[in-house]
């Protein structure tokens, strides 16, 4: 009875969670845990309304009324607004919201005025108006922008004493609002040399800023006022429209999270989410219960803020060196391989906005000193001051040769005169260094402090951070072999047309790393400037495919940096030569003692580095520039600091590859064709278990004795295989993904092939072409949902009528992949193809497997993200024609036509529809079997190639089904998701061919994963349910139990087992017991206190007489 009595306290213990009552303990209440935490409680009422702004509560507000909504984003603000009054309405159910703004532009006094007369006769109730300042009306980058600012802000501040005069009872929130584009015609955002995340982040920083200046004057902030105006603290911004409707919700509910939080008294550490799908809201507590307004939150000053999150010392910009010898050598070279440092005359260099010096002498924490090029203070070329206070590798160089020429210095662009030849441009990229190069090399033909063909020069280019910030936004234009190829251009240029040159071409850095100060809020960094400048990098949530391409992208514009220089290309004479400088490749971010990044080596923006991190660069690029090719320093920790190195004596040179006896690979050889698209096994332990298990959260891959599979001409192969379109319809089974047998791995990646290595007798794969030896491959081209339980069972009576399957005792594992052909003709016929049609079809045919398979497994596939295919193009007839023939409702429509949006939303709801039935509870009755889920094309990643387009080898010769390649991953994705707990499997597909992707199971889990076996250790379930009204009856003939536990396998002890309806009706009981009890322990409890309090009464007015 050992399980019941668990029941009875299980019972008693939850009914007391559920009562909501709060258990004295110690004469103090102890919490329980409230059911949905999300949600805010309502804070005790106040004894009488507020009679301050200062004092307003978020349950005080009855009404939201809006001002200046963008007429260009209406909607999208309306939205974000009433999400907002959906979270006051936790507070106050009544709260109303009413828009003041018309479809027609009216100026914001017009709307200030109308509201004013609107409300002249509400005098008691609290109002809160949010006015919009719509920001992009303004050109970030004209010349009169910040006389455009000053008119807004103008305009605001006389609509706001139009309120104040007129309104009572009012707090009035400001709100920076930016859409996702221009809203009038801005010629100079069009030039690609502008950087337009900067200017526009600029605009929005010196709009808040201005702004502000005018909200501090103490006129909005009386004491005893009911009227009030609060700026809020960061501009609102709408990121552009998102092909996934889930994507454009989140960023309003974003949106309107940000209005609600910054309405609240902020709390201790605030908190700035960061990619994340949590919305956590923040709730007013009894310490700060109040709306946020100036005087009971004073904000704090940007500068104290700066200090507080920076190291707590100025740091040393300066650098001694150490060198001794710093002589040229007796005679000019004429190679480049013997060149030592007091032999350079000119330094030069081309790049991006951390060459030309961004924000680099920014002093205080001013957003707007970012726009600043502090170009004389630029590591590779800034040559303000001197190296006793300005570390820079041309004040280095001075040291070695006080002549030198060519240092940018002071504060101004690419085009100023003392810029020289800094000739970096802030938001370059890769292809902006052909235009830069041209200027460069003409500037020192031109100039006449510089000798062209006989001084010696070292040139410094550093590029490819604005490619990787906005990768994401094409993945074609800037893929690494595009990348790297616009940078071979420029090398190309200086190789051709410049002499006696050494180009020093700094890998790009590791830039994943900064999003650590964005997740920190300790820092207060301004994540929603850097946002605008490097959406890529600080969207990807933590742990998602994005953010894993990011670091691939990141990793693969190195490598492709490395091979450029290693095939030897600009080694051939003598008077030039291109060295990678690797010291970024690996950078470690700077930390405090504490642990906490730390913001001293970082420009206001968190995302620019300081003069402190240009001083760092400056010695780790010279130190490189000594070290030799193959052997130089590729790892940085900024925090240990970093000593500066010398020449010796023998080896006075900057090093090359030809002095450093460094052998070029050459470009990478051109791999042989690929013959077979096998891969390689690697697991160690493929032992099954001591004894056939009974069940199923026990089953080792080595146990499964039998594959099968279900489903559409995926599953079929259709087309797999095929050449040309005659091919295009032969149904090649052997070497499809989930079923097929053809060969070995070595040369066929299937799941059965997988699975031999485990069980080289494994039964049921199909082989071939055609359904002559398909084996239990029972899919069907052209098949949808409904076609299943067809399926299903002509496989159970082709499982029972073969000899060599042993029915009741082989353990089987069957694929199930269905959905294709019901979404790409779903448009013609919505009724029966709906999701719910789909669900009941996917629930007929696991209760047939339920009900009469024993010793199952059954893998279930989410339908695979369709949208991804309008993207598979290729030059040929089957591409351009039968591709759309094949999926029309998917297809055919155009780009952010409702019927995509449709499509795009019923392909999620099969998604959903699968996991609720199959996670539901509905086939947990049985020991021996287990529904899962496997994920991996929940979230499709359409593979790409090197030059970043839609790598069609993937795909047949229609452009839709899989090429046996495609099969191929397919397989290692699935036997992949398998090895997963469930929760955790990957749900995106990375295809990549690689012969090494089949996992292994490990030592500590060597079963398939299942729900159950995924769940801790200690964990267990309650028994199954008795009453078979909503879930599948199991057939008798199928011979299984009907227990179930989740960790451990079930004992043979009799003495402490109890029938399943014993077990239930005893769990009834102890539930009624408990909550009996419950409410007997309350209600005395209540009672004894009642008698008590008329006792101390009592007790009082009886001493009260006896005074008298």
């Amino acid at each position: 009875m050992t399980r019941s009595a668990f029941l009875i306290l299980a019972a008693i213990v939850g009914c007391n969670a559920f009562t909501g009552a709060d258990i004295q303990e110690n004469g103090r209440p102890k919490k329980t845990e409230r059911y949905m935490p999300i949600l805010c409680s309502p804070l005790p009422p106040p004894l009488s309304p507020s009679s301050s702004v200062h004092a307003l509560t978020p349950a005080d507000i009855s009404a939201v009324y809006t001002l200046g909504m963008p007429l260009s984003h209406r909607d999208e603000a309306y939205k974000v607004v009433h999400r907002l009054s959906e979270l006051l309405s936790m507070f106050n159910p009544d709260v109303i919201t009413q828009d003041q703004t018309s479809v027609h532009y009216r100026s914001l006094l017009e709307e200030a005025e109308e509201l004013t007369l609107s409300l002249s006769h509400q005098v008691s109730d609290w109002k809160l108006v949010l006015l919009f300042i719509p920001a992009d009306y303004i050109c970030p980058c004209s010349s009169h922008v910040m006389g455009d600012v000053k008119a807004v802000v103008h305009e605001v501040e006389a609509a706001l004493q139009i309120l104040q005069k007129e309104l009572q009872q009012t707090l009035v929130h400001v709100v920076v609002w930016s859409g996702n584009h221009q809203q009038h015609k801005c010629e100079c955002m069009t030039d690609e040399v502008i950087n337009q995340g900067l200017h526009k982040a600029t605009l929005l920083k010196s709009l808040q800023d201005s702004l502000g200046v005018v909200l501090n004057n103490p006129k909005w902030h009386s004491r005893h006022a009911d009227f009030t105006v609060v700026l809020q603290s960061a501009p609102v911004i709408l990121e552009a429209s998102s092909d996934s409707d889930d994507t454009s919700w989140t960023n309003l509910n974003q949106l309107a999270l940000q209005l609600w939080t910054d309405l609240l008294q902020p709390p201790a550490g605030q908190a700035e989410a960061m990619g994340s799908d949590v919305l956590t809201i923040l709730c007013p507590t009894q310490e700060r219960p109040f709306l946020r307004t100036e005087l009971n939150s004073p904000t704090e000053k940007e500068k104290d803020v700066y200090i507080k999150a920076s190291a707590p010392t100025e740091p040393v910009m300066g650098t001694e060196i150490p060198c001794t010898d710093r002589s040229p050598s007796p005679t000019t070279p004429t190679s480049v391989h013997e060149l030592r440092p007091g032999d350079i005359k000119v330094v030069a260099a081309v790049g991006d906005s951390l060459t030309a010096g961004n924000g680099v002498g920014a002093k205080t924490n001013n957003l707007l000193l970012v726009i600043n090029e502090y170009r004389g203070l630029s590591w590779s070329i800034g040559g303000d001051e001197n190296i006793t206070t300005v570390t820079t590798l041309p004040n280095i160089l001075r040291e070695f040769n006080p002549s030198l020429a060519g240092f940018s210095k002071g504060i101004g662009k690419e085009d100023s005169p003392a810029a020289f030849l800094n000739q970096a441009v802030a938001g370059a990229k890769s292809g902006d260094m052909v235009r830069q190069v041209r200027i460069l090399v003409d500037k020192m033909k031109n100039d006449s402090r510089i000798d062209f063909h006989n001084d010696w020069k070292v040139i410094t280019m550093f590029i490819g951070g604005n490619d990787i910030c906005d990768f994401c936004t094409d993945t074609i234009i800037l893929s690494p072999r595009n990348v790297v190829n616009r940078i071979r251009q420029a090398l190309d240029i200086l190789h051709n047309e410049v002499p006696r040159a050494i180009v020093n071409l700094v890998e790009l850095l590791n830039i994943v790393p900064l999003r650590d100060l964005h997740n920190d809020n300790t820092l207060s960094c301004p994540s929603w400037f850097v946002r605008l400048i490097c959406p890529c990098i600080l969207k990807p949530r933590e742990g998602s495919s994005e953010l894993q391409k990011v670091n691939e992208f990141n990793r693969a514009y190195q490598h492709a940096m490395r091979e450029l220089i290693d095939s030897g290309m600009y080694d051939t004479h003598n008077n030039f030569t291109v060295v990678l400088q690797p010291f970024f490749r690996e950078v470690f971010l700077p930390k405090l003692e504490d642990g906490r990044p730390d913001r001293s080596y970082f420009t206001p923006d968190c995302f620019h580095l300081s003069q402190k991190a240009h001083t760092l660069m400056a010695r780790a690029l010279w130190n490189n520039m000594l070290e030799p090719v193959g052997n130089k320093t590729f790892t940085q920790d900024f925090t240990a600091g970093i000593e500066l190195k010398c020449p010796t004596e023998t080896n006075p040179f900057f090093r090359t590859a030809l002095n450093s006896n460094y052998t070029f690979p050459g470009s990478p050889p051109t791999p042989p064709p690929v013959t077979n698209w096998g891969s390689d096994f690697t697991c160690a332990n493929t032992a099954p278990s001591d004894t056939v298990p009974t069940s199923a959260h026990r089953v080792r891959p080595a146990d499964i004795k039998v594959v099968a599979a279900l489903g559409d001409s995926i599953t079929t192969g259709f087309g797999a295989k095929a050449k040309n379109l005659l091919q295009l319809r032969t149904e090649y089974r052997g070497v499809s993904w989930s079923i097929g047998g053809d060969k070995t791995l070595d040369t066929v990646t299937t799941l059965p092939n997988i699975l031999r290595n485990f069980n080289a007798g494994i039964k049921g794969a199909s082989k071939g072409q055609g359904t002559k030896r398909s084996g239990f491959n029972m899919a069907v081209s052209g098949a949808k949902v409904a076609g299943i339980p067809g399926q299903v069972r002509r496989l159970i009576d082709t499982m029972k009528n073969d000899s060599t399957v042993d029915f009741q005792n082989d353990w089987k594992l069957v694929t199930l992949f269905i959905g294709g052909n019901d979404l790409c003709q779903y448009c013609n016929d919505r009724a029966s193809l709906s999701p719910q049609k789909f669900s009941h079809h996917m629930m007929a045919s696991l209760d047939i497997l339920y009900q009469e398979v024993p010793k199952t497994i059954v893998n279930v596939l989410d339908i695979l993200e369709i949208e991804g295919l309008r993207r598979i193009k290729r030059d040929s007839l089957g591409c351009s024609v039968l591709q759309q023939f094949v999926c029309p409702c998917f297809l055919l429509p155009s780009e952010d036509s409702p019927e995509l949006a449709e499509m795009k939303r019923i392909n999620r709801e099969l998604q959903i529809e699968t996991e609720k039935l199959v996670y539901g509870g509905r086939y947990d009755g049985r020991e021996d079997f287990a529904v899962v889920v496997q994920p991996f094309f929940k979230n499709s990643v359409l593979p790409l190639n090197a030059d970043g387009r839609p790598d069609t080898t993937y795909f047949s010769e229609d452009c839709f089904h899989f090429s046996e390649r495609g099969h191929a991953d397919m397989a290692a994705a699935l036997w992949n998701n398998m090895l997963e707990p469930v929760g955790k499997k990957q749900t995106y597909n990375n295809f990549t061919n690689a012969r090494n992707n089949i996992n292994c199971p490990t030592e500590e889990h060597p079963y398939v994963f299942t729900k159950v076996n995924s769940l801790p250790i200690s964990t267990t379930t309650s028994a199954p349910k008795t009453d078979n009204t909503d879930r599948p009856l199991t057939s008798t003939t199928a011979s299984v139990p009907t227990t179930h536990s989740t960790a451990l396998p079930l004992t043979s002890k009799g003495s402490d087992s109890v029938p399943t309806w014993l077990a239930a009706v005893l769990a009834v009981f102890g539930l009624l017991i408990g909550c009996t009890a419950t409410w007997l322990f309350l209600s005395c409890r209540a009672k004894r206190h009642k008698r008590m309090m008329t006792t101390a009464v009592e007790m009082k007015t009886s001493a009260f007489k006896s005074a008298i």
